[in-house]
């Protein structure tokens, strides 16, 4: 039996077959939250290890570091400084996250027929939309132990394996990264073997095909303005 995600990833999203079976998949409501609720539990310890910076561990480490200094900075966890707070933790993340790649594997085949205005805006909701998720919720951190179990590279491609351990599961958590003018940019995240943007590519194509990309846009939209306002 596949075994549960914790109560922190626990949101049912569910998607039809052609022949009108339902089948569920258990990605957390605050499904971007996870990746990084997982890396605040990496020790510093593990943070200067044998990963040099020019990995692609090395990257996804580096990027931790500076989220845990942010989340353990107690001026930061004043509920009048928490638009300060958000703001430097979306500013860490965006700098290893390529949004743009991400938004253009969500829609697939849809962006090519897209003018570049629409593309530009597309992506900036969409930046939003997973930041709203992120930023929103890494107060729900409890304690998770991060275990990183190896990386696998192919020319400008690489992925990261790692487990995110509690005392009651252990959770598969890669990120895939593609390098780009020599850096390495995350570009998806598959969580117990769920892809994040194959899960929201299937989503948006719903959206698109029942409906208009407008219609997509303006769910963003409402979503980003919530996210916003909160």
């Amino acid at each position: 039996m596949k075994k549960e995600l914790p109560q922190m990833l626990e949101a049912t999203i569910e998607t039809r077959s052609r022949a009108g079976q339902r089948s569920y998949f258990r990605i957390l409501s605050k499904n971007v939250a996870v990746i990084f609720l997982g890396w605040m539990a990496v020790s510093l310890a593990l943070l200067t290890g044998a990963w040099g910076g020019g990995t692609p561990t090395g990257a996804v480490k580096e990027t931790v570091d500076q989220v845990l200094v942010v989340l353990r900075d107690q001026a930061l966890k004043d509920p009048a400084r928490v638009n300060e707070r958000r703001a430097k933790l979306e500013e860490i993340i965006g700098q290893r996250f390529d949004y743009a790649e991400m938004a253009k594997r969500t829609l697939a085949a849809h962006w090519k027929g897209l003018s570049s205005e629409k593309q530009h805006e597309f992506v900036g909701l969409f930046q939003q939309f997973l930041a709203n998720s992120y930023s929103g919720n890494v107060d729900g951190y409890s304690g998770e132990q991060v275990e990183y179990l190896k990386e696998r590279e192919k020319g400008e491609f690489a992925e990261v394996q790692t487990k995110v351990v509690s005392a009651k599961v252990q959770i598969p958590l890669d990120y895939r990264l593609l390098r780009k003018n020599g850096e390495w940019r995350v570009y998806d995240v598959v969580i117990d073997g769920v892809s994040l943007m194959k899960n929201y590519r299937g989503q948006f194509s719903r959206i698109i095909d029942s409906s208009s990309f407008e219609a997509l846009l303006d769910k963003l939209r409402s979503k980003a303005d919530l996210g916003t306002s909160s």
